[in-house]
C-alpha cells in the first residue's frame, strides 16, 4: 500500500514551528516511483513524478505560509535539483551554490521535522507486509538522501544502506545486495573495524548467491581481503564468521576464473586519502542547474469571483 500526502494526515506535515524555508527532499526512482519525504506517492494515470512532487511540496509550502526549499534526486535523468516553492504554487530551480547554507543546525531542523528514524520504521512496516518494492524505494531515497547531506560514511546513512542491501537481498536482486553490503563493510573495515565483521558477513551471505564468475571471482576476492584484515587483527572470533571466511576461500579455489584484483580493506583508523570516494558505486548526479523546465511553474492565475 502506498502513502499519498494530503493536508488531512497531520503526520506528513513539517512543526509549524520549523524554521523558514525548512528544506524538503524527494527522490525519483529509476522506474519512476516517487517518493516525498519519506512517502511513496501514488502516481494514478499518466501524472508525471514531477508534477506529483511539485504539487506535493507546494502543499507544505500553503500550509506553512511560507517558501519551502526542496532537494529532488532524479534518478530518471541521473540529476539532483534544488527548488524554491511558494504558497501560490509557483516554483523555480537553482543553483548549488544559492542553496541553503549547510550546517548542523540546519540538517538538525531538517530531521526534526522529517526524523529519519520514523522512516526507518515505516520502510520495516511495508517489509513486514511483503512490500518489498515500496519498502525499497524508500530505503533507497533514505539512503541517497542522508549520504548527499551527511556523506557516505555517516551512521545513518551506513544504517540506510545496510536496510537497503537487505531488502534487495529479499527481493532477490543479489547482485545489488552484494555491492550495497560490501560498501558498508569496505567502510566499516576502514573507520570502525571493531564492527566490521556482521557488515562482511552480510556481505559474504549475498555473494554466496552469486552465479556470474566474473562477479564472484571479484568481489569473493574483496571478501577474503577483508576476512583476512579481520582475522589478522584478532576479530575473526565468531565460528560462523570462521566458516564464512573459509567457505570464500573454499569457492575461490574451486577454480572460478580470477577477476580484477581487489584493494586490501583499510585498517580502522586510516583515512580515505587517495582512496576515492567513500562509495564508488554510487551512480554520480549531474550537478544542479538553474531554470530546469520540469520544475518551474508560474503563479496560478487569480480565479474570477463568483456573481
Amino acid at each position: 500500500m502506498t502513502h499519498s500526502l494530503t493536508p488531512r494526515d497531520q503526520a506528513n506535515l513539517p512543526a509549524l514551528s520549523a524554521p523558514p524555508l525548512i528544506r524538503l527532499d524527494a527522490y525519483v526512482a529509476e522506474d519512476g516511483s516517487t517518493v516525498v519525504n519519506g512517502h511513496l506517492l501514488e502516481m494514478g494515470g499518466m501524472r508525471q513524478p514531477n508534477e506529483a512532487i511539485l504539487d506535493a511540496v507546494a502543499m507544505f509550502a500553503r500550509t506553512l505560509g511560507a517558501p519551502v526549499a526542496a532537494t529532488v534526486i532524479d534518478r530518471t535523468v541521473m540529476q539532483v535539483a534544488r527548488l524554491r516553492v511558494y504558497p501560490d504554487g509557483s516554483s523555480r530551480t537553482i543553483g548549488d551554490e544559492e542553496d541553503l547554507p549547510p550546517g548542523r543546525e540546519r540538517t538538525a531542523a531538517e530531521e526534526e521535522a522529517f526524523p529519519p528514524l520514523a522512516r526507518v520504521e515505516r520502510i520495516i512496516q511495508h517489509a513486514q507486509r511483503e512490500e518489498l518494492h515500496a519498502a525499497f524505494v524508500l530505503a533507497s531515497a533514505l539512503r541517497e538522501h542522508l549520504t548527499l547531506r551527511r556523506g557516505a560514511e555517516d551512521e545513518l546513512a551506513l544504517e540506510a544502506r545496510a536496510i537497503e542491501a537487505y531488502l534487495a537481498f529479499l527481493r532477490g536482486d543479489y547482485m545489488l545486495s552484494t555491492v550495497l553490503a560490501l560498501t558498508v563493510a569496505r567502510i566499516r573495515c576502514r573507520t570502525d573495524l571493531g564492527r566490521a565483521a556482521p557488515e562482511v558477513a552480510r556481505a559474504t551471505a549475498a555473494w554466496q548467491r552469486l552465479f556470474d564468475e566474473g562477479q564472484v571471482a571479484t568481489r569473493g576476492q574483496e571478501l577474503l581481503h577483508m576476512w583476512e584484515h579481520l582475522a589478522a587483527a584478532g576479530l575473526l572470533l565468531d565460528p560462523s564468521h570462521q566458516a564464512m571466511a573459509q567457505a570464500v576461500r573454499s569457492r575461490l579455489e574451486r577454480g572460478v576464473p580470477p577477476g580484477p584484483a581487489a584493494p586490501p580493506a583499510l585498517a580502522a583508523g586510516q583515512g580515505p586519502v587517495d582512496q576515492g570516494p567513500a562509495a564508488p558505486e554510487d551512480k554520480p548526479l549531474r550537478p544542479t542547474r538553474r531554470g530546469l523546465r520540469r520544475f518551474t511553474r508560474r503563479p496560478a492565475p487569480p480565479t474570477a469571483p463568483t456573481p
